[in-house]
């Protein structure tokens, strides 16, 4: 029987993503272990204390906690010069203990690691991981296909523009849309090349669009899901959030976008994610479940 690209499968652990999915989507919750992430820098750096949000994640409806150690964050006028690139040891030092410490208690919960290295990605697995979340779909390091096909472990690839150390924050583009499509079909051609059979596509909300190109990738998120795969999202707390959720010109700072993030989740999850990736888990969830039982209760 050929293997349904929706359903993910890594070590014992099963993932549906065909819709409807109960509770209206899966909850990957961000665990950033990191000093300089734009929102939760610094606050979970100790392995102690990021095991212990992981487990809060997993209670409050965490299905996937995406750990990471090295910040992603964008260069231009949100975020000044953006992240600087660390390297992998460095990286795999402050995540590889949080790893191990979550598969030890949490032997349930899906595990990601959300690195663009082939070699901090293949020792993540090792410790205990099941799925790879690489933000630049493969053009960093391709070799990471590879490490994921070796585990046959799901692999989420992100559009977004730029590599690591020296991403712009925004770039033009007359059709982000189509864009956007293209190049991710691109990515998993190539990340099937290298024999990956598990595949995420996440349209990169935030990393090289305007506010007006995020918003459109969100409302066009069934283009993506035309691919077949699940659609993995990712707008919780970013710069077109507190643009959008403004007023008069006011960008309203991270901790003041949950009512934001919300609202664009919505609009994603009902054109098709199956995936929302938030560090907002509880509310996130109170969220979708209304949503979900909103959209299934029929006209009665």
């Amino acid at each position: 029987m050929p293997h349904d690209p929706l359903i993910l499968r890594s070590q014992d652990l099963l993932l549906d993503c065909r819709a409807p999915i109960p509770g209206g989507a899966h909850i990957m919750g961000i665990l950033n272990v990191t000093p300089d992430s734009f929102s939760d820098g610094g606050l979970f750096l100790e392995p102690a204390r990021a095991c212990e949000r992981a487990a809060e994640m997993v209670k409050e409806g965490a299905r996937i906690v995406d750990v990471g150690g090295a910040s992603s964050r964008p260069k231009g006028n949100a975020y000044g010069e953006g992240a600087s690139l660390i390297s992998a040891r460095e990286e795999m030092d402050r995540i590889l203990p949080v790893i191990e410490g979550i598969s030890d208690a949490l032997p349930e919960t899906w595990i990601s690691v959300d690195t663009f290295r082939s070699d901090v990605a293949a020792a993540a697995l090792e410790a205990g991981a099941h799925m790879i979340n690489d933000i630049t779909a493969l053009r960093f390091d391709p070799r990471i296909a590879q490490v994921a096909a070796a585990a046959d472990a799901p692999i989420a690839l992100m559009h977004s523009v730029g590599l690591p150390g020296e991403m712009p924050h925004i770039v033009d583009s007359t059709d982000v849309v189509s864009r956007v499509t293209k190049e991710l079909q691109e990515a998993c051609t190539n990340a099937r090349s290298a024999g990956c059979h598990q595949i995420i596509v996440d349209p990169g909300f935030g990393f090289g669009k305007t506010h007006l190109g995020n918003l459109a990738l969100i409302e066009n998120t069934n283009s993506l899901a035309t691919l077949g795969l699940p659609v993995l999202i990712g707008v919780s707390r970013k710069t077109t959030i507190g643009w959008a959720s403004g007023s008069e010109g006011d960008v309203l700072p991270p901790l003041e976008r949950l009512s934001g993030s919300l609202a664009v989740t919505a609009v994603g999850v009902m054109k098709g994610a199956s995936l929302v990736r938030t560090h907002d888990v509880a509310e996130t969830r109170k969220f979708l479940s209304a949503l979900h039982v909103t959209s299934t209760s029929g006209t009665g």
